[in-house]
C-alpha cells in the first residue's frame, strides 16, 4: 500500500509489464512526467516506485504518471472503496467530503451521497485507507470502511446506527422543546396577550422573566443545542462553515444580545434593549424537529435495502460427516448439501440434488407464479420453498450469491450521482457562504437605514436570514429520490447497476431489442404437431420422439421433450438411419408389430412418393409465423405435420404495447434470418427490422438507430448482445443471460422477459419529475423566503419574519422533500 510519506513518495501498481524492456520503458515513461524526482519499477512485484519534487503536488503528480503509464501501453489498476462518513449534515458538507477526497494522491473520482451517508472513491493505484480516513477527519468528519463482504452485517449496523441516531435525536428534541416553551410563553405571551404581559409584570417582573429565560435557553443552547456548536464553530474557523455554523451564529447572536440586554443594558442604545432568548431556543427545538422527521424519513428510503437484506437466511441445515447440523450462514461453503423443508428460505443459491417442489421467486424476478424445481434445477438464495423438501448443493455462498450482487447493484446506483446533480453541486459549494454574507449585509442595511430600534430590527433579520436558509432541502433533493426509485425498480425486478440510467431512461426515444432470448424463450420447442385423420396424438409423438431421440440436433431434442413433459413411453428403436439432405427413418416397436417411421422435410416426402398438399393451407400459416414444417410418415402414410420453433414468451407482445404507449419506437436487431424476423415482427407490431447481422453489425444498427431517432435503449441477453449493450445510451440486459451481456449493462431485467423495460422507463420518468420537484422547490424556496427574512417586503406592507417562523419553515422544507421523494415508493407502472 503507498503511504505517502513526507519524502513524497508513493507507489503505483501496473499490469501489462512482461520483460525488462517493459520495466525500462515505463520507467523512462515515468521519469518524463513533471515533478516526478525519482521512478524504479519492479517487474516482479508488478509496482513502480515514484519520489516526487513537492509532496503538496502528489496528486497532481499521480495523475500525470498514471496518464504517462497508459500512453507507454500499460495500465494501472482501478479499484472502488466505499466509506461511511459520519457528521454531514446538508449539500456543503457533501462537496466538503468529495473535495477533501479528491485531493488525495491516486484518488480518481469521488461521489459522496447524503441520503445513505457514504463516500463512494475510485483509485488508482495503491491508496492507503487510512489516508482517505484521514482526509475525511481533516476536513470535519468521521469515516470507517464499509466492508464488502459482509452485506447483511454492514446493513443492520447501519439500521442499528440509525435508529441510535433517531432516539437521540428525539430525546434531545424532548429535552429541548421542554425548555424552550416556557421561554417562548413568557416572552411571545406577553406580546399576543397584554393581559399576560401585565400579569408577569406584576407578580415575578420582567427583570425576573429575563433571568429565568436567560438559564431556560441556556439549557436548550448548551444541552440539545451543543451539537450544533460542536460542528459548526470549528467548520466556520476552518474558512467551510456549514448548516451547522449558520445555526451556531445565528442562535449565538440572538442569546448574545439578550444576555447584554438582561445583563449590561446601559451598553445597548436606548430604546433597542430588548431580549430574543425565545428565538435562540425554539430555534434550537424546530430545527431538533426537523432533523429528527429528517432521520426518520431517511430510514424509510433505505427501506427496499433493508428489505433485501432480511430476505438472506440466518441459518442452514447442512449435512456433514453423516449428521445434519444446523450452521450460521456464514460457515456455509460451496460444494455443501443443503436441507431445505416446506415453507423455509433457500440459504444460498444452489442446484437441487433430491426432492420436487415449488418455489416463490418473485423477490427475484417480480413474478408472483411459484417456478416448479426439481432435480438439476437452479436455486437461489433468499427465495422461499414452498410445499415439497428439497435438497441441495451449494455452487455461491457469501458475498458471490446473486442476491448479495443484487443488493450490492442497489447500494451502488443509490450511491451514484446523476448529471443533474452538477449543477446543484455548483451552487451548494458557495451557498452557506453567500447566506452569511447575505445575513451580514443585512445587519448592515437594517443598522443604517431601519428605523428605530435599528439594532433590534438589524439583529432579527440578519438572524432570520442565517436561520431560514436551507441547504439540507438542496442536498437531499436528487439523493432521496434515486434512493426510493431504484429501491422501487429492485422491488419490480429491475436492477439499476448504474445511477445514471435512472436519468437517461427517460429520454429514450427507441428501444432495440434482440430477438432469441429477449423477445422468445431463447430455446426450440415443439409448437404445432396436426395429424392425419384418425390418428392418434400420443402415438404419433411417441413414435416420432423414439426417431428423433436418436439426434442431438436442437429440433429432435425439443419434439423429444415435449413428449416426456406429456408422460409419454418413448418406445425401443431399431435400424435408425440419416439420410442426408433429407431427413431421418427408423423401425419403431409398436403393439405387436414394428412401425416404419420417417420424418423429413416436403422434399423428403416427395421422394418417398406421399403428397403434403392436405397440410398446404396449415404449412402457408406456419410459414407467416417464421416456422418451418416437418412432416412425418408412418408406415408409408403421412401422419402428421411438425413445427419446432423458438416461441415469443407470452409477456412480450404485451410489453411492446406498453412501449408503444409510451410513445416509443420498437426495432427488433438479431442475426436470425429475414424471413423469421419479419414475420415474428408482424406478431408483435415491431416498428424495424434489422436481420442476418453479426455482432459489429448490431453497434452500426445501434449507431444508425440512435442518429435517426434520438436516446437509444438496447435490450438483449447474449454474449453476441454485449457490444450492443454497450454502444447504446442504456444497455439492458436479460437476467436469464451470460454473465458477460448483464457485465456490459446498465440495467439488469430479472423477471427474463421485456415487461421490465416499460416498468424502468416509466420508473425513470417518475423518478426525474420528482427530482425536478424537489430541486424546484429547494430553489424557489430559498431564493424567495431569504429576501423575506431579510426584509424586503418591509418597505412595501411592513411584513417582516421572526427567527422563530424562519426555523419552522426552515425544518419543514427537508421533510417535504424527503416526503414527496418517498411518494415513489408507491408507484406502479
Amino acid at each position: 500500500m503507498n503511504a505517502l510519506t513526507k519524502s513524497g513518495a508513493f507507489e503505483l501498481s501496473v499490469e501489462g509489464m512482461t520483460c525488462a524492456s517493459c520495466v525500462g520503458r515505463v520507467e523512462r515513461a515515468l521519469k518524463k512526467v513533471p515533478g516526478v524526482q525519482e521512478a524504479v519499477v519492479n517487474l516482479a512485484t508488478e509496482k513502480a516506485s515514484l519520489k516526487v519534487d513537492d509532496p503538496a503536488s502528489a496528486a497532481a503528480v499521480l495523475l500525470l504518471a498514471v496518464a504517462a503509464i497508459e500512453k507507454a501501453g500499460y495500465a494501472v489498476p482501478a479499484q472502488s472503496v466505499d466509506l461511511q462518513v459520519d457528521g454531514m449534515s446538508c449539500a456543503s458538507c457533501v462537496g466538503r467530503v468529495e473535495r477533501a477526497l479528491a485531493k488525495v494522491p491516486g484518488v480518481q473520482s469521488t461521489v459522496v451521497n447524503l441520503a445513505t451517508e457514504r463516500a463512494s472513491v475510485r483509485l488508482q493505484g495503491d491508496t492507503d485507507m487510512g489516508m482517505l480516513i484521514a482526509a475525511i477527519e481533516k476536513a470535519g468528519y468521521a469515516a470507517r470502511p464499509v466492508e464488502q463482504g459482509a452485506v447483511a452485517t454492514g446493513e443492520d449496523a447501519m439500521a442499528r446506527r440509525q435508529a441510535a441516531e433517531r432516539a437521540a435525536l428525539k430525546r434531545s428534541l424532548i429535552f429541548a422543546a421542554a425548555f424552550a416553551l416556557p421561554v417562548f410563553l413568557l416572552e411571545m405571551g406577553g406580546h399576543m396577550l397584554p393581559a399576560f404581559h401585565h400579569w408577569i409584570a406584576a407578580t415575578i417582573g420582567t427583570q425576573n422573566s429575563w433571568y429565568l429565560q436567560f438559564a431556560l435557553t441556556m439549557v436548550v443552547l448548551f444541552g440539545p443545542g451543543r451539537r450544533f456548536f460542536a460542528k459548526g464553530v470549528p467548520a466556520l474557523l476552518r474558512g467551510a462553515p456549514d448548516m451547522n455554523s449558520l445555526v451556531a451564529v445565528g442562535t449565538s447572536a440572538a442569546f448574545a444580545y439578550s444576555v447584554v440586554a438582561t445583563f449590561a443594558p446601559q451598553l445597548l442604545p436606548e430604546g433597542t434593549v430588548n431580549v430574543y432568548y425565545e428565538a435562540a431556543a425554539v430555534i434550537v427545538a424546530l430545527i431538533l424537529l426537523g432533523r429528527f422527521l429528517e432521520a426518520r424519513a431517511k430510514g424509510n428510503t433505505s427501506e427496499a435495502i433493508r428489505r433485501l437484506v432480511q430476505l438472506q437466511a440466518k441459518t442452514a441445515r447442512v449435512r456433514r460427516g453423516g449428521l445434519v447440523q444446523e450452521l450460521d450462514i456464514a460457515q456455509v461453503r460451496a460444494g455443501d448439501v443443503i436441507e431445505v423443508r416446506p415453507g423455509e428460505r433457500i440459504a444460498v443459491d444452489g442446484e437441487v440434488v433430491e426432492g420436487r417442489s415449488f418455489v416463490d421467486e418473485s423477490m427475484i424476478s417480480g413474478e408472483p407464479v411459484p417456478v416448479e424445481k426439481i432435480q438439476g434445477a437452479e436455486l437461489v438464495g433468499g427465495t422461499v420453498n414452498q410445499n415439497g423438501a428439497l435438497v441441495f448443493k451449494a455452487t455461491k455462498v457469501g458475498a458471490d450469491t446473486l442476491l448479495a450482487q443484487i443488493i450490492r447493484m442497489v447500494e451502488q446506483a443509490q450511491s451514484s450521482k446523476l448529471p443533474i446533480q452538477a449543477l446543484v453541486d455548483k451552487i451548494t459549494m458557495w451557498f452557506v457562504p453567500a447566506v452569511m454574507a447575505a445575513a451580514l449585509f443585512t445587519f448592515g442595511v437594517w443598522l443604517i437605514w431601519g428605523p428605530s430600534p435599528a439594532l433590534s430590527f438589524a439583529l432579527v433579520n440578519a438572524v432570520a436570514v442565517l436561520i431560514i436558509a436551507c441547504p439540507c432541502a438542496m442536498g437531499l433533493a436528487t439523493p432521496t429520490s434515486i434512493m426510493v426509485g431504484t429501491g422501487r425498480a429492485a422491488q419490480m425486478g429491475v436492477l439499476l447497476r448504474k445511477g445514471e440510467a435512472l436519468q437517461q431512461l427517460k429520454d429514450a426515444r427507441v428501444v432495440a431489442v434482440d430477438k432469441t432470448g429477449t423477445l422468445t424463450k431463447g430455446r426450440p420447442e415443439l409448437t404445432d404437431l396436426l395429424l392425419a385423420q384418425g390418428l392418434e396424438r400420443a402415438a404419433v409423438l411417441a413414435q416420432v420422439a423414439a426417431v428423433e431421440d436418436r439426434s442431438e440436433h436442437p429440433i429432435a431434442r425439443a419434439i423429444v421433450a415435449a413428449a416426456r413433459a406429456e408422460g409419454l413411453a418413448i418406445p425401443a428403436v431399431q435400424s435408425f438411419e440419416s439420410v442426408t439432405g433429407f431427413g431421418v427413418r427408423a423401425m419403431v416397436d409398436g403393439e405387436g408389430r414394428k412401425h416404419k417411421v420417417e420424418i423429413g422435410a416436403d422434399r423428403f416426402m416427395r421422394e418417398l412418393g406421399l403428397s403434403v398438399e392436405g397440410f398446404a393451407g396449415e404449412a402457408a400459416r406456419l410459414g407467416d409465423e417464421g416456422k418451418t414444417p416437418l412432416y412425418a410418415a408412418v408406415d408409408g402414410r403421412l401422419a402428421a405435420m411438425i413445427a419446432v420453433a423458438d416461441p415469443i414468451k407470452p409477456t412480450t407482445r404485451a410489453a411492446v404495447d406498453a412501449l408503444h404507449g409510451l410513445g416509443l419506437k420498437v426495432a427488433m436487431i438479431t442475426g436470425d434470418n429475414r424471413h423469421t424476423a419479419q414475420a415474428i415482427a408482424r406478431q408483435l407490431g415491431i416498428d424495424e427490422v434489422v436481420a442476418e447481422v453479426l455482432p459489429g453489425g448490431k453497434v452500426d444498427a445501434v449507431k444508425r438507430l440512435k442518429a435517426e431517432h434520438g436516446t437509444l435503449a438496447y435490450v438483449g441477453d447474449g454474449i453476441n448482445d454485449a457490444p450492443a449493450l454497450a454502444e447504446a445510451d442504456v444497455g439492458m440486459a436479460i437476467g436469464t443471460g451470460t454473465d458477460i451481456a448483464i457485465e456490459a449493462a446498465d440495467v439488469v431485467l430479472m423477471s427474463g422477459d421485456l415487461g421490465g423495460v416499460p416498468k424502468a422507463i416509466a420508473l425513470s420518468k417518475a423518478t426525474m419529475q420528482n427530482i425536478r420537484q424537489n430541486l424546484f422547490w429547494a430553489f424557489a424556496y430559498n431564493v424567495a423566503l431569504i429576501p423575506v427574512a431579510a426584509g424586503l417586503l418591509y418597505p412595501v406592507n411592513g411584513t417582516l419574519l421572526s427567527p422563530v417562523f424562519a426555523a419552522g419553515a426552515m425544518a419543514l422544507s427537508s421533510v417535504f422533500v424527503l416526503s414527496n421523494a418517498l411518494r415513489l415508493k408507491r408507484f406502479n407502472p
